[in-house]
């Protein structure tokens, strides 16, 4: 078979043959993929980066996709092996994958699963969002942040507001559920629309995450109000310089959201609910389907909107 297979983290993956799947465990199945998404994760993992990466080569990299199982059913799954999605075929452990409805596409499936994910399991797991609620998405004009928006406002927000860099993307948002919508560089003379938040769901961290927690420390009105701040990406920076105000004047809590942080169980537990609302149209993002063939080519290609899903 053919897949994308990294064998240095400093240059993208290149389509070759590599061997056939081969089931480790009874738990196992070989599946044909169909699609699989080119995530952050998926690039720093690829580049050895990421705070998961084993450091071993070579690599196929994907971390899940949808694909046609040995009994004809189409399923999307979150890769348990070695072996990742971007290849004909790859193992798939069917405890970690649900059964889609066989008119779903599953290009867009994806592309939307994953960073989907990342908003769903914050609210669901990580922090207790009760209706009503205003939440702040820092990072909002990114595929996982555009999908924030649609969550939050799905699972019950009564207000949400986006900050992001792309002018374009943020100008959209409240076609997607967005109440209010600020540029993140005009973030400092704009606190004041913000103060009143309950969760904050941060994709970039950084500086714009320093500046946004010591905004509040200073101008919150209502400092008996607690405050979750989320952190999933890191894409503005991978430290950020917390005022220790930030931390005394107010109930803040901070917590991440990511593997590890969150259980196995607890993710694939929430991934049929998350499915059915993405195959229904409830949760939507772009998507742009390329030939597994042209990995090397359109790796280093930026998103613009829209996530890359590659289709052996």
């Amino acid at each position: 078979m053919h897949a994308a297979v990294v064998t240095d983290f400093a240059k993208p993956p290149a389509y070759q043959a590599f061997p056939e799947p081969q089931p480790a465990t009874s738990d196992d199945v070989v599946v044909d993929v169909l699609a699989a998404g080119l995530h952050p994760l998926v690039r720093s993992r690829a580049a050895g980066t990421h705070y998961t990466s084993t450091g071993e080569l070579p690599l196929v990299p994907g971390i899940d996709g949808v694909g046609r199982a040995p009994d004809g059913t189409l399923r999307y799954f979150v890769v348990s092996s070695a072996l990742g999605a971007m290849a004909e075929r790859t193992l798939v452990d069917l405890r970690r994958s649900v059964v889609l409805p066989e008119d779903a596409d599953p290009v867009s499936i994806a592309a939307a699963m994953n960073p989907a994910m990342s908003s769903w399991v914050a609210l669901r797991r990580r922090v207790t969002l009760q209706p009503g609620q205003t939440v702040v998405i820092l990072g909002a004009t990114g595929s996982a942040g555009r999908l924030a928006v649609q969550t939050a406002k799905h699972l019950g927000a009564g207000a949400v507001i986006g900050i992001g860099r792309d002018r374009q993307q943020l100008a959209a948002l409240p076609e997607l559920g967005a109440d209010d919508v600020i540029l993140l560089d005009e973030i400092s003379t704009n606190f004041d629309r913000v103060l009143g938040a309950d969760i904050v769901i941060d994709y970039i961290w950084g500086p714009p995450a320093a500046e946004l927690m010591a905004g509040f420390a200073r101008g919150r009105h209502d400092s008996a109000q607690p405050l979750s701040w989320v952190q999933i990406g890191s894409m503005a920076g991978a430290n950020a310089d917390i005022p220790s105000a930030a931390l005394r004047s107010m109930p803040l809590q901070i917590v991440g959201s990511g593997i590890g942080s969150v259980p196995v169980t607890d993710i694939v537990a929430e991934l049929p609910q998350l499915a059915t609302e993405i195959s229904k149209g409830t949760l939507r993002t772009q998507a742009r389907g390329v030939p597994l063939a042209e990995v090397e080519q359109m790796w280093p290609q930026p998103e613009n909107g829209q996530r890359v899903v590659f289709t052996p």
